[in-house]
C-alpha cells in the first residue's frame, strides 16, 4: 500500500509539473484544427500538457503555439508582434518562427498551415521537445503529388470486360471500411500527399442517379446508399488533410444496364458516337459535379475510343459540356479543374480544341510508360511530355502500373530522386502521380504469402515516402538523403546506422535491376508484359513477331543497342554506342550479388519487425536469381544470334550450358517465391501475353513458368542434334498445313471473295497483288472490301456461324495511319477479347506493293456475330474451323537485305 502511494505521488507531481503549451488555432478550419490535433498528440505523447484556444492567452509564462493561414481574420487577431511574411507565397507554403515564448506556424493556405503545424510535430518526435528558436520555410516544388487506387479487380466480372467494376460492398469489401480509409489518408498526409485518383471504366452508375435513365443505376438502393455515405465520409476526411478526391473514368463505356437497355456493348472501340450515348454520359457528368462539387474528374479518352476525332467531339461536346451543366446548376462560374490524360490520343490537338471552351485544363502522361526503367527518358514520348508541360497549365507525371517491377520489393531512393528530377528538368512535369509499387489490381494487398494478408501502404511504405520526399523537394543533398533513409532503416528495423546503410544499399543496388533489364531486352512496358517471371530466347532473338511496340526503347532508356542490333555489328565489326547487351548482364548480375551482401550482412543486427526484414530479404535473393537467370538466358541469345550469321554449329554449343545454366537459376527462383508470394503479376487476364498469356489466371508464378522453360531447352537440344546430324548442317523446316476452312452464313451483304492464293489482287489493283502466301492460308477465301470505304468507315462484318469458328485477319506491317494497327494491349485494354492480341502467323504474306502481312485471328462462339474493326486498310481472310490446333511460326516471308527469324531453334 505504502508501495503504491509512492507511484501515485510520483505520477501526480510528474503530471502536475508537465510543461503547459497553449495551441491557438482556428476550429472553424478543418485543415487547420486537423493540423493542431496532430501536433497536440505529439505534445502529449512526449509529455506536454495541452489545451487548445481560439484566441491568444493575454498572460501566460507557458509556451504558446499560434497556427494560422495568413491574412484570415484569425491570424490577425492572435498575431500582436510582426512578422515578416512577405516571402510566403507559394502554394502550400509555411513558415514557423519564434518570438520570445510564442512559437507561430503560418501557412500560404490552410494545407500550408496544416503543413506547418505537422512539421513542427516531426521535429517534436525526432527530438522529444518544442524546439527553443526556430526560424523555417518551406513549399512544395510540385504542385500535385498523389497515389492512386484501382477501384478494379485482378479478373473479369461474370458477364463483364475490362474496367467494369460497380462499386459494391461484394466485389471491393475494403471500400467501405472507415479505419482502412483513415489509415490510408493519414499515411498520405504524413507524405505531404494531396490528391487521391479513384480509378475506375465507369464510376458514374454506381454513385448517382438520373431522372432521364433510371434504369442506369447498376447498383442496388441499398448499396446505392452506402456509395453515397461512404464517399461523403471519404471526401470529408480528405479534405481535413488537404487531399483533393479525383474520379477517374475510362471512354466511352456506359452502365451495364444502360448497355443492355439499348441493346449495345458497355464498351466498342470502333463504335461511332451515338446521341443517346453522348447524352446520357453528359448528364452522368453533371450530376456527378452537382452532388460531388469538390471531386475532381480524369478523363481517359483513349481505350474505348476510335479514332483522335472522336476524342476531340468527346471531350469537347459530351464531358465539358457536362460538367459545365453540373456548374450552372449549382450556380457556380468557376471551372474547377479537369485532368486530362494522355494515354492514347493526341492529347495536345485535345487540348488546342478544348482550351477555347474550357480553360482550367490540367494535363497527365505516363513516366516511363507502363513500367519503370530510366531516369534520362526521352524519345517520342518525352516529346509529348515537353509539348503539354509547355502548355502552362499544371502537367502530371504518372508513375503508371508498374510491370516491371511486381511482385518484388522496389524503394531505390537514388533511382526514385533522379526520375522526378527528370520530370522537372527534362519533361517539364510540375506534379506526380503515384500507383501503388506493385499489386495495383488487388489493393490493398500486397503479393506476399502470409497467414494474414499484408497491406500495400504497410508493405510498400518507402516506395510512398520517397516519391512525396522528392515530389516535395527534388534537389536536396545527395550525402544528407543516405543520412536521412540510413536513419528511416535502421529506426524500421531496430539497427545502428551502419546496417541501416546496409539495408538502404540492398535497395539501391537492387533497384537498378529491373529498369535496366526492361528497356534493354523487354517487348513493351506495358501490362503485357511481366518482367520478372522471365522472357523466352524466342521473344529475345526475334521481338518483332512478339510486336515490339513503337516508341519504347527510343523513350524508356539512354541511347544503346538491342539485341539484334548488337549481334549485326558484333558480326560486322562496327563500333558500338550506349549501353551494349553485355554491359547490362553484367552490371544487373553485380547489382543482384551487392544487394544480397548488403542485406546478408545487416540481418545479425536486426531487433525489431524480423518478419518484415526477412521477406526483404528473400527479394533481394529473388532479384539476384533473377539477374542470373536473365544473364544466362540473353548469353546464350547472343550466341545463337551469331549462328544466323555464321552458321557454325560451334556457336550453338557454347549457347548451350548458358541455356543450361539459366534453368538453375530459374530454379532457385521458383524455390525462393513458392512459400512467399502469391503471384507475380496482379493483372491476372488474357491481356498479360509475355511471357506467357495470362488467361484464366494462369502462368502467374515461376513454378508454372519453369516447365516452359525447361521444354524450350529440351527443344533447342533436340534441334541442335537435327542440325549435327543433318548432312548440309540444316534442318528442312516443316512446311504448314493448309486450315480447315469454315462456312458461315454473312448477314450484311459483303458476299464478294477473293482466293487467297497468288496472283489475286486482293483489292483489285496490281499494288495488292499476292506474291506469297503460307500454304497454312492456301484453302481461305478472303471477303473483297473497299480500300476506301476501310479507311473512312472501318470494317464492319455480321455473319453466323453454328460451330466455333476463328476469323482470319490480315494485319499489314506498318505504322503508317492508312493500315489499321493490329491490336495493341497498350492502348486497348479489350485487345484480346477474341483472342486476337497474338500473331499466329509472322510475316505471312507478300503483296506486289504493299507491306508484309502478319496473321492474327478472332474467335467467335456459336450464334449471330459481329465483327468492327477501327478506320485503316486490313485483309478478311476468312473463317476456318475453331476446333483444329493451330501453331503459330514465323513463315519468313522478309524483305530484301532483312535477316531471316532464328527462333524456330527453340520450337
Amino acid at each position: 500500500m505504502k508501495y503504491l502511494s509512492l507511484l501515485f505521488l510520483c505520477f501526480y507531481v510528474s503530471y502536475s509539473t508537465a510543461q503547459k503549451v497553449t495551441i491557438v488555432s482556428d476550429a472553424t478550419a478543418p485543415r487547420i484544427q486537423f493540423g493542431a490535433e496532430k501536433l497536440s498528440a505529439i505534445l502529449s505523447k512526449k509529455g506536454y500538457s495541452v489545451t487548445f484556444s481560439q484566441e491568444l492567452p493575454k498572460r501566460t509564462n507557458s509556451k504558446v503555439i499560434v497556427i494560422g493561414q495568413k491574412g484570415t481574420a484569425n491570424w490577425k487577431q492572435n498575431t500582436k508582434s510582426s512578422i515578416d511574411d512577405t516571402k510566403l507565397t507559394k502554394k502550400e507554403g509555411f513558415q514557423i518562427r519564434t518570438q520570445k515564448n510564442i512559437l507561430y506556424i503560418e501557412g500560404a493556405d490552410a494545407t500550408g498551415t496544416l503543413y506547418g503545424a505537422m512539421e513542427l510535430a516531426d521535429r517534436i518526435q525526432l527530438s522529444g521537445k518544442i524546439p527553443s528558436d526556430i526560424s523555417i520555410q518551406d513549399s512544395p516544388e510540385m504542385v500535385l503529388r498523389g497515389s492512386c487506387i484501382g477501384m478494379q479487380k485482378p479478373y473479369y466480372l461474370e458477364g463483364r470486360d475490362v474496367y467494369e467494376y460497380p462499386y459494391t460492398p461484394e466485389t471491393f469489401p475494403w471500400f467501405y471500411d472507415k479505419k482502412l480509409w483513415t489509415k490510408y489518408l493519414d499515411m498520405m498526409v504524413d507524405n505531404r500527399m494531396n490528391s487521391l485518383y479513384l480509378w475506375n471504366g465507369h464510376p458514374f452508375a454506381s454513385l448517382v442517379k438520373l431522372k432521364e435513365y433510371p434504369f442506369a443505376l447498376e447498383v442496388s438502393e441499398e448499396d446505392f446508399k452506402k456509395n453515397e455515405a461512404i464517399y461523403k465520409f471519404l471526401t470529408e476526411e480528405a479534405n481535413k488533410r488537404g487531399i483533393w478526391v479525383i474520379q477517374m473514368f475510362y471512354n466511352i463505356i456506359v452502365s451495364k444496364p444502360f448497355a443492355e437497355h439499348y441493346n449495345i456493348k458497355t464498351q466498342d472501340r470502333s463504335r461511332p458516337i451515338t446521341p443517346e450515348i453522348s447524352d446520357y454520359t453528359r448528364k452522368s457528368i453533371a450530376a456527378f459535379i452537382e452532388k460531388y462539387p469538390n471531386v475532381g474528374l480524369l478523363v481517359c479518352l483513349g481505350e474505348a475510343i476510335n479514332t483522335v476525332d472522336d476524342d476531340v467531339e468527346w471531350f469537347t461536346k459530351t464531358i465539358i459540356p457536362g460538367v459545365q451543366d453540373g456548374l450552372k446548376t449549382l450556380g457556380r462560374t468557376d471551372e474547377p479543374p479537369i485532368i486530362l490524360r494522355a494515354h492514347d490520343t493526341d492529347a495536345p490537338l485535345v487540348m488546342s480544341k478544348a482550351l477555347p471552351l474550357y480553360k482550367n485544363l490540367y494535363t497527365m502522361h505516363k513516366y516511363n510508360g507502363e513500367s519503370l526503367t530510366t531516369y534520362t527518358p526521352g524519345g517520342p514520348w518525352g516529346e509529348i511530355h515537353k509539348k503539354l508541360s509547355a502548355l502552362n497549365s499544371v502537367h502530371i507525371s504518372n508513375v503508371h502500373i508498374l510491370a516491371n517491377l511486381e511482385p518484388f520489393r522496389y524503394g531505390s531512393p537514388d533511382f526514385i530522386q533522379k526520375t522526378v528530377q527528370a520530370m522537372h528538368n527534362v519533361h517539364g512535369a510540375n506534379a506526380l502521380h503515384l500507383y501503388p509499387q506493385a499489386s495495383y489490381w488487388d489493393w490493398p494487398y500486397a503479393a506476399d504469402k502470409t497467414d494474414k494478408r499484408l497491406l500495400e501502404m504497410d508493405r510498400d511504405w518507402i516506395w510512398y515516402k520517397a516519391w512525396s520526399r522528392y515530389a516535395w523537394d527534388s534537389k536536396r543533398d545527395r550525402g544528407q538523403e543516405i543520412q536521412y533513409w540510413d536513419t528511416q532503416l535502421a529506426g524500421k528495423f531496430g539497427t545502428d546506422l551502419e546496417a541501416g546503410n546496409n539495408i538502404l544499399k540492398a535497395y539501391e543496388e537492387a533497384g537498378e535491376i529491373a529498369p535496366k533489364t526492361l528497356r534493354r531486352f523487354g517487348i513493351t512496358e506495358g501490362n503485357r508484359q511481366t518482367l520478372l517471371l522471365g522472357m523466352f530466347e524466342s521473344q529475345l532473338v526475334n521481338p518483332a513477331k512478339w510486336r515490339v511496340y513503337p516508341g519504347f526503347h527510343e523513350s524508356c532508356g539512354p541511347l544503346g543497342e538491342l539485341l539484334l542490333e548488337y549481334a549485326k555489328k558484333e558480326w560486322n565489326h562496327e563500333p558500338h554506342v550506349g549501353e551494349t547487351p553485355p554491359q547490362i548482364i553484367s552490371e544487373i548480375t553485380q547489382h543482384g550479388k551487392l544487394a544480397v551482401e548488403a542485406i546478408d550482412k545487416a540481418e545479425a543486427k536486426v531487433t525489431q519487425d524480423k518478419e518484415e526484414f526477412l521477406r526483404l530479404k528473400n527479394d533481394m535473393h529473388c532479384y539476384k536469381a533473377f539477374a542470373d537467370f536473365f544473364s544466362e538466358k540473353v548469353k546464350a541469345a547472343m550466341l545463337v544470334l551469331r549462328y544466323s550469321y555464321s552458321n557454325e554449329i560451334s556457336d550453338l554449343d557454347q549457347a548451350l550450358p548458358h541455356l543450361e545454366k539459366s534453368i538453375g537459376y530459374y530454379q532457385e527462383l521458383v524455390n525462393l517465391t513458392k512459400d512467399s508470394y502469391l503471384y507475380a503479376n496482379s493483372m491476372q487476364t488474357a491481356q498479360r501475353r509475355i511471357p506467357m498469356g495470362g488467361d484464366d489466371g494462369n502462368n502467374k508464378t515461376w513454378a508454372e513458368l519453369l516447365p516452359h522453360y525447361e521444354r524450350e531447352l529440351v527443344n533447342f537440344k533436340r534441334n541442335l542434334a537435327l542440325l549435327k546430324s543433318s548432312k548440309d548442317g540444316t534442318i528442312e523446316k516443316k512446311e504448314g498445313k493448309p486450315w480447315q476452312t469454315a462456312e458461315v452464313t454473312l448477314l450484311d451483304g459483303n458476299t464478294a471473295s477473293y482466293a487467297v492464293k497468288n496472283g489475286t489482287k486482293v483489292y483489285g489493283t496490281p499494288i495488292s497483288e499476292i506474291l506469297k502466301v503460307a500454304p497454312e492460308l492456301q484453302n481461305l477465301k478472303g471477303i473483297t472490301l473497299d480500300e476506301t470505304m476501310q479507311n473512312e468507315n472501318g470494317t464492319h462484318l455480321k455473319f453466323k456461324n453454328t460451330k466455333v469458328v476463328k476469323l482470319v485477319v490480315g494485319y499489314f506491317n506498318s505504322d503508317q495511319k492508312r493500315f489499321l494497327l493490329p491490336p495493341s494491349l497498350e492502348t486497348d485494354a479489350a485487345g484480346n477479347a477474341f483472342g486476337q492480341a497474338e500473331v499466329i502467323l509472322a510475316s505471312a504474306m507478300n503483296l506486289k506493293e504493299l507491306p508484309r502481312v502478319n496473321i492474327h485471328t478472332y474467335t467467335f462462339q456459336p450464334g449471330e456475330n459481329k465483327l468492327d474493326l477501327g478506320k485503316g486498310r486490313v485483309l478478311i481472310l476468312g473463317f476456318i474451323d475453331g476446333a483444329q490446333t493451330i501453331t503459330p511460326r514465323d513463315v519468313g516471308f522478309i524483305d530484301a537485305g532483312e535477316k531471316a527469324a532464328i527462333d524456330w531453334l527453340f520450337y
